[in-house]
């Protein structure tokens, strides 16, 4: 079946001065995605989705939304995009209704289709019953609903979110991921966060960026494959040499811990637990604790970029 790409980015960088922000970045993102963009503060994110939603030009590269070129054609590629910066550009002395009306006409939905637009937003984000509030008296997470609201009104292909989560509360949180994944069902979602876990729950793909340049790229079952135990904690009340341990078949090394505990280092596919076990209680070793240990997405993400960031992050806030 063929992929219907939405985004795509070909060899993206953006230059401040003599500094380089993003350098030779490339992806597709195709219908039905949710992409995870993560990054440290400073690593090229925010510069990265200004330039896809044509907000900053580029200083190399291409980007196409839904096949238009935005730099050829920036008004027709950015009728596709919708986009939530982390700060909601919400008018808060207007009701939802008058806003999300405004932004309709700034979307250039046509007289005769903008209430229907305005009610179709209003019921996929929650908002029905809160048209005639003035924004200004909503509470943090509503004003993010109108927020997301006013990024979809015009039904784009691709839609960025910034951080949509940040500074809500829990229930708030589960209600807008819960929104998140309605809208990957019919769009493109580009989704900035530095909430390690809503990357997992809520996305295909996840991305990670580190000093402009693309240190990951994969699909989360390929992440999960890389979060798989690739060592455990073994005790045993009566230790052999550590030697006769890392003699063990598919053991690669062995770490003491003092106490009779020992960190036993394997790769994934050869995972020697049911050995050692029976070795264990052959030997007469006193086995009393296997504990596998595996990498979390934070240890991966730290990991990959722990390596010292530049001293002059410029503008990149992200």
């Amino acid at each position: 079946m063929e992929r219907d790409t939405l985004v795509s980015v070909e060899h993206l960088s953006r230059d401040y001065g003599g500094m380089r922000a993003v350098d030779d970045v490339s992806f597709e993102l195709v219908r039905g995605e949710i992409l995870g963009f993560l990054g440290p503060n400073g690593a090229g994110k925010t510069t990265t989705m200004q330039i896809i939603s044509g907000n900053l030009a580029p200083t190399a590269g291409r980007v196409t939304i839904n096949g238009i070129d935005i730099l050829d054609s920036p008004k027709a590629a950015k009728a596709h995009i919708g986009y939530l910066p982390e700060q909601p550009p919400l008018y808060r002395e207007l009701t939802v209704d008058e806003y999300l009306m405004y932004c309709a006409r700034l979307n250039r939905i046509p007289a005769a289709d903008r209430q229907a637009a305005l009610t179709a937003a209003k019921q996929r984000c929650g908002l029905i019953e809160v048209g005639r509030r003035l924004i200004d008296h909503l509470s943090k997470g509503f004003r993010q609903r109108v927020g997301i609201a006013q990024a979809i009104i015009h039904a784009p292909a691709v839609v960025i979110l910034d951080e949509p989560t940040v500074g809500l509360d829990p229930i708030q949180i589960r209600e807008i991921r819960g929104l998140i994944r309605e809208l990957g069902r019919d769009h493109s979602v580009i989704l900035s966060t530095h909430i390690l876990p809503e990357v997992q729950s809520l996305c295909n793909r996840v991305q990670i960026i580190n000093k402009g340049v693309m240190v990951l790229n994969d699909t989360i079952e390929g992440l999960r494959q890389r979060m798989q135990a690739s060592s455990m904690v073994v005790a045993l009340r009566r230790a052999p040499a550590i030697d006769q341990l890392r003699a063990v078949n598919g053991v690669l090394d062995v770490e003491p811990l003092g106490d009779g505990r020992f960190r036993m280092h394997y790769k994934p596919e050869d995972d020697p637990a049911e050995t050692l076990a029976a070795q264990a209680v052959q030997h007469d070793w006193g086995l009393h604790e296997l504990t596998p240990e595996r990498m979390s997405l934070e240890e991966i993400f730290v990991d990959i970029t722990r390596t010292e960031q530049p001293p002059d992050a410029a503008e990149e806030a992200a």
